[in-house]
């Protein structure tokens, strides 16, 4: 059974003098203002779509380690991601390259096996493989004793 998440954008204008707000329908969460130039240049207090992306592949890689861990037999205490997309207008606007950066916790594991089940978090996450056009997707995992 497929669950459903919405949100939508009102543009208004052209791209590099216009604006828009970003609502997050589906949790009423809020609405965010984006612009071109919070996108391309500093945020001055707007998102933009690749911010968005971040938030999606940090919460979601994080939901897919936990899960790989506890089919291993690990119960996490805590994995901290962060995610960094690279939003790219030297040739054409493009995502060039997303980097997560995971911290865990996990009593009982060890480093290679740390590593493994980082690594396939990676590949299973679900917004890992829609992002798959995404020419590189890098991850750093650090386990804190």
């Amino acid at each position: 059974m497929a669950t459903t998440r919405s949100a939508h954008t009102v543009w208004k204008g052209d791209l590099l003098t216009g604006s828009g707000q970003t609502t997050l329908d589906t949790s009423g969460l809020g609405t965010y203002d984006v612009t071109w130039k919070a996108r391309t240049e500093e945020s001055e207090g707007k998102t933009s779509p690749e911010e968005l992306i971040a938030a999606a592949h940090a919460s979601c890689y994080s939901m897919a380690f936990s899960n790989i861990l506890k089919q291993a037999g690990h119960a996490p205490e805590e994995i901290n991601t962060a995610a960094e997309v690279d939003f790219d207008t030297s040739s054409g606007a493009r995502i060039s390259e997303i980097r997560l950066t995971v911290n865990a916790t996990i009593p009982g594991i060890g480093e290679e096996d740390f590593q493994r089940l980082a690594e396939d978090a990676k590949k299973g996450c679900p917004v890992s493989q829609a992002l798959a056009s995404v020419p590189s997707i890098t991850l750093q995992a650090t386990l804190k004793s």
